[in-house]
């Protein structure tokens, strides 16, 4: 469901029966949607879970096929709330266009949540940050090609979105505190997002740093830009998992990435501990 094709599913119409079918499994409600990037999975495992269904049977979603993506939706308590976590994510490297990477946040939004908590693994842009660096999306690059929101106007928010302000002002001061208040080191940035799956050329790296990016990867703006729309307020998190710099002598392997979110995973998890009850 959801590759690339001239003939689009009646995405809101699938999004209320992906939650009924969660409902059916055990699920109540969502308060928080958070979104799991490459190898940050492990978190879901700590969700007081009533119910966790594979993608593929999930209406309207298919099976994830991205190194470190588990592929589940658990739906549960975690930090005293109400979450769904999507255990991975769809990507347009798989095949898939805007609208399927966008659709579990209407998943998230017809369950009930209206926070969104998105994260992934990136390349390091900036040469100040460092590889194990967590870092809080400030604003993006949509460099994909592609965009949630073409098709028909589905009703449930403004049919031209304002994407000013896309990841939530008083959210961005929430981590930047909160952070502190742990002492967890944050870094600041944007997040540049293209199609993959090649990695970017030394060129296109400047491009990028040169349109203003600290970070690059292959996934989130189109989730964003669907929460945006449905009037979900979002807070994004990276993990910087190597460095993409256009004179390094050489770049980091899909199972560096996988390795590196391993061994910072626990940091990124005890912030989201900490953020989770105020969202």
């Amino acid at each position: 469901m959801g590759h690339l094709s001239s003939i689009q599913p009646d995405w809101p119409a699938l999004a209320l029966s992906a939650a009924d079918a969660l409902r059916s499994a055990g699920a109540e409600r969502a308060d928080v949607g958070i979104m799991l990037g490459s190898g940050l999975g492990p978190l879901a495992d700590e969700v007081d879970a009533r119910c966790v269904v594979p993608f593929a049977d999930v209406p309207g979603m298919s099976a994830s096929t991205a190194p470190g993506h588990a592929g589940r939706v658990v739906v549960g308590r975690l930090e005293g709330r109400d979450v769904i976590a999507f255990q991975g994510r769809l990507h347009g490297y798989e095949g898939f266009d805007a609208r399927a990477c966008a659709f579990p946040v209407r998943v998230m939004h017809a369950l009930g949540a209206r926070s969104l908590l998105v994260s992934n693994a990136c390349g390091g842009l900036d040469p100040h940050l460092r590889a194990g660096d967590l870092l809080l999306q400030l604003d993006l690059i949509n460099a994909t090609g592609d965009q949630a929101l073409i098709g028909p106007d589905d009703g449930l928010g403004d049919r031209f979105t304002v994407m000013f302000d896309a990841y939530d002002p008083a959210y961005v001061e929430l981590a930047r505190s909160t952070a502190r208040r742990i002492d967890q080191p944050l870094r600041e940035g944007v997040y540049f997002g293209f199609r993959g799956p090649a990695y970017a050329t030394r060129a296109e790296l400047r491009a990028y740093r040169g349109m203003g990016a600290d970070v690059v990867g292959m996934s989130t703006v189109h989730e964003v830009a669907m929460a945006r729309h449905l009037g979900m307020r979002v807070l994004g998190l990276s993990l910087v998992t190597d460095m993409a710099l256009p004179d390094a002598t050489g770049h980091a392997t899909g199972d560096d990435v996988l390795q590196m979110a391993e061994r910072s995973g626990e940091r990124f998890r005890s912030l989201v501990r900490a953020l989770v009850p105020q969202l």
